[in-house]
């Protein structure tokens, strides 16, 4: 990695990292497998250029952990995934930060034209208000 990436690598996480800063992105990004730069892990939870984002106010059912017993949680799961993909590769959106979490995921609330992605993932029946909505996949 040359020295021009390094510092603006240094920079993006910065901006990331410091809290209520909104940074607009646009990013291409895969499902995620063994490297984890900019791509999505499930419904709720992302990388963007090398920073774990864990997106608030929202949460959707984990498609690995499987914790309610159903193959309708992990379907459900597999299509939140996809669709916070395709919100994320069709839009621009901001990023506001607003700490880390007990895991050192950076906590981010993401916009595509003003509106909350989960808000949209909420409407769709693919997510639930969190921390106050009824996890009702289970």
């Amino acid at each position: 990695m040359n020295a021009h990436r390094i510092f603006a690598t240094a920079l993006l996480v910065s901006a990331l990292t410091t809290p209520a800063l909104a940074q607009e992105f646009s990013a291409r990004f895969s499902m995620c497998g063994s490297h984890r730069h900019t791509c999505v892990v499930d419904g709720d939870t992302i990388w963007l250029q090398g920073v774990n984002l864990r997106l608030e106010s929202f949460d959707t059912p984990e498609p690995h952990t499987n914790i309610c017993g159903g193959a309708a949680e992990v379907a459900l799961a597999t299509r939140a995934s996809a669709r916070l993909l395709e919100l994320l590769n069709s839009n621009s959106f901001t990023v506001r930060t607003s700490g880390t979490d007990r895991y050192g995921r950076v906590l981010a609330t993401i916009r595509i034209a003003g509106r909350d992605i989960g808000d949209i993932l909420i409407e769709e029946g693919l997510a639930r208000r969190w921390p106050n909505g009824r996890e009702w996949w289970c």
